[in-house]
């Protein structure tokens, strides 16, 4: 009688596949099966493609300014989640006011997105970063019509605008686009950076580690409101907001209250193009303090990257596809403009040409 010493198939088989799904894994990350699908350097691409090459700065809203501040959390933010900015105290903030697009010497007369990133910290390490536009919705609900919408909005360089032959097929494919260009067309655009709401845009996933919700939020300002003309934007020197916001700060402070807006049943979480209507469960968590404001030369924001996935404990991704892509997008473009070199600031450039250098 001879002993039988082969393995049972069970582990052998769970070993099997184990393996071929890590192989699978790695065909997946690298491309090799699966449809094709957009990296960080591709949309990096796209937006060189829409708003040329600018070694050294940011591809998306390359100009920009910095601030210094504190938020000083209330506590009710903890209902929500157990994050430690939450908690009771003041907090410092780096951050960075911008507007839309890729050139950073742009001129701010343009009906384009104005933006505040910040990062703020406390004292057990952890991290919040944020990157918040003045819109409370997105043009786009995915990552390769941000491609897509990069391409067709290229300017011609004769007329300065998209070229209808591209743009008009583009927007039949992508009513969402042209809603948003309604809505921004009807909107109030901000006077200053210190007046307007600033939106997560996104929503995320907030956790209590007994309860979870669906948030998004935004920063309300304690300034009223106040807009541009539109109709005069090209009179409106280059630098306006910048310097608008330097002389502001050397005055006072400026303030935002943090609003944390709960997802109602039925909200759409994972498509950045579409609003939240009607009353929502909102809890002011805090204060926003801006107490200081530096050229991109001199202030802390310069070499930051702003990604929004970088989340405390807490506070998680939702099921927004575009989450995904900003991160890749913002390793992308902060690897790319690290290994150019940074160039001048459109301010730090303004604040040279008046000190005589």
């Amino acid at each position: 009688m001879s002993s039988d010493n082969r393995v049972p198939l069970g582990p052998v088989a769970l070993i099997g596949a184990i393996v071929l799904i890590l192989i699978a894994g790695f065909a997946w990350a690298a491309g090799w099966i699966g449809g094709q699908r957009i990296s960080g350097g591709d949309i990096t691409a796209a937006l060189d493609y829409n708003g040329g090459s600018h070694p050294g700065y940011r591809r998306a809203h390359a100009k920009g300014l910095c601030f210094a501040g504190t938020f000083a959390a209330n506590g009710a933010g903890a209902q929500l989640s157990l994050a430690s900015a939450f908690r009771s105290g003041s907090y410092p903030v780096i951050g960075r006011f911008s507007v839309g697009g890729g050139n950073p010497l742009a001129t701010d007369g343009r009906n384009v997105f104005h933006s505040m990133a910040l990062i703020l910290t406390t004292p057990d390490g952890q991290q919040w970063r944020m990157a918040m536009d003045h819109t409370p919705i997105f043009p786009v609900a995915d990552v390769a019509s941000f491609v897509a919408l990069q391409r067709a909005t290229k300017p011609d360089p004769k007329t300065g605008k998209p070229d209808p032959a591209v743009m008009k097929p583009f927007l039949s494919a992508h009513p969402e686009v042209e809603a948003f260009q309604d809505y921004t067309a009807r909107a109030v655009l901000p006077n200053s950076f210190a007046n307007a709401t600033y939106y997560s845009i996104n929503a995320f996933r907030f956790s209590t580690g007994d309860a979870a919700s669906l948030v998004r939020w935004q920063f309300d300002p304690e300034t009223p409101l106040a807009g541009l003309n539109k109709a005069h934007l090209d009179q409106l020197p280059r630098d306006y907001l910048f310097r608008e916001m330097i002389a502001r700060t050397a005055k006072a402070p400026s303030r935002w209250h943090l609003q944390l807006v709960v997802a109602n049943p039925g909200d759409v979480t994972d498509r950045a193009t579409m609003a939240w209507a009607g009353p929502h469960r909102m809890v002011d968590a805090g204060t926003l303090t801006v107490t200081s404001v530096s050229p991109e030369e001199t202030g802390a924001c310069r070499d930051l990257n702003f990604d929004p996935t970088i989340l405390p404990r807490g506070i998680g991704i939702s099921d927004d596809p575009l989450l995904a892509a900003r991160s890749k997008t913002y390793s992308s473009s902060f690897t790319r403009r690290a290994r150019e070199g940074a160039g001048p600031s459109a301010a730090g450039q303004d604040m040279a040409k008046e000190r005589g250098q």
